[in-house]
């Protein structure tokens, strides 16, 4: 299967100031803006077979930036959790609601006033990445590396669902603003490249092409979905 670059947007001005955006329509601030160019010059070179994007201002902003001669298709299914009356508010302010433990500790039970439950959040957001990853491997080739913008809570939901965690455990994993997860889909069980990688290189996270090798009765390639043994030598291609 394709391997898919979870990119979280750059910085906003909501982030900066400690409060909750939401879908409300923030921008990138300063920082947000070097993030994303810094974010482009790792991602030049990688040969992206397809570029997906919540619909939400700060995620494009971060891809015009940071892919400025991509067009990405834009997928409702990774945009922000609906906050519903939480949205725009102080974390400071919405530490103290009586749901905030709940979000914090048994997030599969939190519904937010008047908006999403973060069971439904999560649900349609690794749902729209499965969809988005077999049409892309039946397109490309399971070779292919492809990019999602989104954000945090709906990058740390995906990234749960592929290292088998309950929801209840999605709190542990963290997405910094312009960071990358990386994950690899296979037919019996995805693998988690990288997480919240926010420096490097970002090369060896392309598959090598299949190597052809002749028929030995004795010689068994391991499956796709087989993991390492020992922790093997590392992915991409050698320079």
């Amino acid at each position: 299967m394709a391997t898919v670059l979870l990119l979280r947007h750059g910085r906003t001005t909501a982030n900066a100031s400690g409060a909750l955006a939401g879908r409300q329509p923030v921008e990138l601030d300063d920082a947000g803006r070097a993030q994303a160019a810094a974010v482009g010059a790792r991602l030049a070179g990688l040969p992206l077979a397809a570029v997906v994007c919540s619909p939400l201002l700060r995620c494009r902003q971060t891809l015009s930036l940071a892919l400025p001669d991509v067009l990405p298709q834009l997928e409702d299914g990774i945009v922000e959790c609906d906050y519903g009356s939480w949205e725009g508010q102080e974390l400071k302010k919405l530490a103290k609601d009586p749901l905030w433990p709940v979000v914090q500790q048994h997030p599969s039970a939190a519904v937010f006033p008047g908006g999403e439950a973060m069971a439904t959040m999560a649900s349609r957001a690794v749902s729209a990445i499965r969809r988005w990853d077999e049409k892309i491997t039946a397109e490309h080739g399971p070779e292919a590396v492809w990019l999602a913008c989104s954000h945090g809570d709906v990058i740390k939901a995906i990234a749960a669902d592929a290292l088998g965690l309950h929801l209840d455990q999605f709190q542990r994993i963290v997405a910094d603003p312009a960071s990358v997860t990386a994950i690899r889909y296979t037919a019996t069980r995805p693998f988690v490249l990288r997480s919240n990688d926010t420096g490097g290189n970002l090369a060896s996270l392309v598959p090598p092409p299949p190597v052809k090798k002749r028929r030995s009765r004795r010689a068994v390639a391991p499956a796709e979905s087989d993991a390492a043994v020992g922790g093997g030598a590392g992915g991409g291609q050698l320079p």
